[in-house]
């Protein structure tokens, strides 16, 4: 491993109320250095899943011991449709039942689902503890844990109930990825490609040539990706922290998937998976409306394939998926706003009349039995 990969990059993240650090790069959870600096307290709790905490919890917790007093573990079940009140409530029973005050540090390790739900906790518990990030899937380091977006589910819709609340760090080790199973890491790979055409064309290029470096999770490749993603992503927050505007293209591909993932029930499709069909859609829609040539769907296409990723979404049928969307926090008065491309690296909030909504996902949807 070269010099240059051992060497542990930083993101800054800077918007009106705070500042924190992205750390990125391999052996982060036993880098001493990466817990330095955080909020005095005699308590940290590490919430996590059922999953990750037989691979990492041990070593957070051994990083943390010359930081904290005290430090208990929290395991939630794995899974979107844990992202629930339900869940919530466990981690403030957990943080009441220890006595936690307001200093009480908490760790989120874990992909978006873990980083989500404790981040919501932290925001809400005594109206707000710190807490940090500790993101153990490409999806989570490369969004989720970055810009302070924090939520639940609800029935209805997908991230309905939340806070923006900023954690104090966000801790990616690059290492962590080498044990997340194949259709995660893909699912995350939705995630780094949605930034290319919002934002760079130049590391959509990246993207297609290194796409099978990244599938091998070449730590050099994978380094890249995860500091590139988290420099726009923490460009668009920085100036738009509340979503009342730019932060909206971050959500390239997402009014589409989330009315996937809400129709078929949280779980059965990994939010990147919903995201990589929702992309294909938005770019047709982008191409429909004659803001994109139609050389630029095929393009996108290709790419989610080699990605590994699925581009034809559940036949839920046009009109549910109308119906989902018009729930969408970005719809306004009922009418759809989406995330479309105008130009390679620029994205706009549009509106579609719905019968062109609804060609294109008839076009991008399996067909019924």
């Amino acid at each position: 491993m070269t010099d240059e990969l051992l060497r542990r990059r930083t993101v800054p993240v800077v918007t009106d109320g705070d500042r924190y650090d992205i750390l990125i790069g391999p052996d982060l959870l036993s880098d001493a250095q990466a817990w330095q600096g955080l909020p005095r307290s005699t308590h940290a709790v590490v919430v996590t899943n059922t999953t990750v905490a037989p691979l990492y919890a041990d070593a957070v917790q051994s990083a943390l011991r010359t930081h904290f007093k005290t430090i208990s573990l929290l395991e939630l079940p794995d899974g979107e449709a844990y992202k629930t009140s339900t869940t919530l409530e466990l981690i403030y029973n957990h943080l009441l039942q220890r006595q936690c005050d307001r200093r009480t540090v908490l760790f989120a390790l874990g992909g978006g689902v873990v980083g989500d739900v404790a981040g919501f906790a932290a925001a809400c518990y005594m109206r707000g503890i710190p807490f940090v990030q500790v993101p153990t899937t490409l999806l989570a380091q490369v969004d989720s844990s970055v810009g302070g977006k924090t939520a639940i589910n609800h029935p209805l819709g997908k991230n309905m109930i939340g806070a923006f609340y900023q954690p104090r760090r966000v801790v990616c080790d690059l290492s962590t990825l080498q044990t997340l199973p194949d259709r995660e890491l893909s699912a995350g790979l939705a995630e780094v490609i949605k930034y290319g055409p919002i934002a760079d064309a130049s590391f959509l290029d990246w993207i297609e040539e290194h796409l099978d470096a990244l599938l091998r999770r070449e730590v050099d490749a994978l380094a890249h990706a995860v500091q590139r993603s988290c420099e726009i992503k923490a460009l668009v927050v920085g100036q738009d922290e509340r979503e009342a505007g730019l932060r909206a293209i971050l959500n390239f591909g997402h009014t589409f998937g989330h009315a996937i993932e809400a129709g078929l029930g949280y779980g059965e499709w990994l939010h990147g998976e919903a995201v990589a069909c929702g992309m294909l859609m938005a770019a047709d829609l982008s191409a429909e409306l004659g803001l994109m040539p139609a050389a630029f769907v095929g393009r996108m296409e290709r790419l989610l394939r080699r990605a590994r990723l699925p581009t034809t979404g559940p036949a839920l049928g046009a009109e549910r998926y109308l119906e989902l969307m018009r729930v969408d926090k970005k719809a306004i008065g009922g009418e759809i706003q989406f995330v479309l491309i105008e130009a390679l690296g620029k994205a706009v909030l549009r509106s579609a009349p719905d019968e062109i909504v609804a060609a294109v996902i008839s076009r991008h949807t399996a067909t019924s039995a």
